[in-house]
């Protein structure tokens, strides 16, 4: 079974910046895109930041210049740099990996952890 464990969330002031991680660990598997997608109450899933296994990325204009994405295919881990921070990026940060399986490429999620960003 494949697990992913997020970490790096936090209360922060507008400017301040903040990493964010997201580790598999289970059995053998390759993983092949990465994905940070946020979640703030009463609106709906948006898609931060992807990183392909030979990592090339893309942004969501929202955070384009701030985010930076990145991976460690040996260590199954990937990051998000957040510099800038503000009060709009405030949003409970979930990480998402397509991981191939016997039965085909399977998505799994983060438990997610909680960005705010307050003054």
């Amino acid at each position: 079974q494949v697990q992913l464990v997020e970490s790096g969330g936090g209360l922060v002031q507008p400017g301040a910046s903040l990493t964010l991680s997201c580790a598999a660990s289970g059995s053998s598997f390759i993983v092949y895109t990465m994905a940070w997608y946020r979640q703030t109450p009463g609106k709906q899933r948006e898609l931060v930041a992807t990183i392909t296994r030979d990592k090339y990325t893309n942004y969501a204009d929202s955070v384009k210049g701030r985010f930076t994405i990145s991976r460690d295919n040996a260590k199954d881990t990937m990051y998000l740099q957040m510099n800038s921070l503000k009060p709009e990026d405030t949003a409970v940060y979930l990480c998402n990996f397509k991981i191939a399986r016997l039965s085909g490429t399977v998505d799994y999620w983060g438990q997610g952890t909680q960005v705010t960003v307050s003054s």
